[in-house]
């Protein structure tokens, strides 16, 4: 490779191909797009959507399964379907469960983050990741795979924000970060319009009537998660825009590593916190 290939990137906000010396980028004017900090390793965590997606499930599993293991009561081994190996709910609250007990008697805001990655049975959890892994290529591939963990992230945020502001006491699950995706494609549908927006309008707001339904006719099925996650998914496609509007830019990119960021360090401190108090 010759020292003009070497000395060859592309830039971290638009893709141009550019020298690593520049000053300002040719294509769209950013700033020192060869500096360090903005090629970091941890922003080309949004390269792979389908790594990315297998990993998303993957955490959901791994804290699945450390639920289970730290349930001081053991495992739940109903016959119910809707029971079947659920953990209890000290091992839950340990690793981040949410709601008004959690955040007012215990002061755990970090809750509205973690509490999206744990589950209350086998069938919870499974129910969430085939939504998840039905819904999540499409936000990807119309949003970008940043801005989609964004509006995975702060979905689940706002969906629990809303579920404690209405006094739900405890509550967990992946459905209200799922919801936000759900509404960032209801969102993208509307907004885009044409054939192919009406029909991705019409076949996700199908869903989303179907999540509502559910919800009612299920006992325990925390609505307020659902619809908070849903209205902050709209917002997020709203503001954040899709990518035929509004092409991927670092500060996207950005927001995605900050909501990373932010979400590994929680679950870290939920796991460093939980093995702490239930085996000292």
């Amino acid at each position: 490779m010759n020292a003009s290939h070497k000395n060859s990137q592309l830039c971290p906000n638009c893709r141009g191909l550019i020298s690593r010396d520049e000053a300002v980028c040719p294509y769209c004017g950013l700033k020192n797009p060869g500096s360090l900090w903005k090629n970091s390793g941890f922003l080309r965590l949004f390269r792979d959507p389908d790594l990315f997606l297998k990993g998303l499930v993957g955490v959901n599993i791994a804290f699945f399964v450390l639920s289970l293991i730290i349930s001081p009561g053991g495992m739940g081994m109903s016959m119910s379907p809707f029971g079947f190996l659920s953990p209890d709910k000290r091992s839950l609250l340990l690793l981040g469960a949410t709601g008004v007990m959690p955040i007012e008697s215990l002061h755990r805001w970090w809750t509205l983050v973690s509490a999206s990655y744990l589950h209350g049975s086998l069938l919870h959890l499974i129910f969430n990741l085939i939504a998840l892994r039905q819904i999540g290529p499409l936000i990807i591939q119309e949003y970008g795979l940043a801005r989609m963990f964004s509006i995975y992230t702060l979905g689940g945020i706002g969906g629990f924000l809303l579920s404690y502001l209405a006094g739900v006491p405890f509550t967990i699950g992946a459905s209200a970060a799922v919801c936000a995706l759900v509404g960032a494609a209801i969102y993208y549908g509307k907004s885009r319009g044409g054939t192919y927006g009406r029909q991705v309008f019409q076949q996700v707001g199908g869903w989303a009537m179907s999540i509502f339904v559910f919800g009612l006719l299920v006992p325990g099925i925390n609505n307020w998660a659902h619809g908070g996650g849903m209205a902050t998914g709209i917002l997020c496609g709203l503001l954040l825009g899709y990518q035929e509007n509004r092409r991927e830019m670092l500060n996207h990119r950005l927001l995605g590593g900050a909501c990373a960021l932010g979400t590994i360090l929680i679950l870290l401190w939920a796991v460093a916190t939980a093995i702490l108090y239930r085996f000292s």
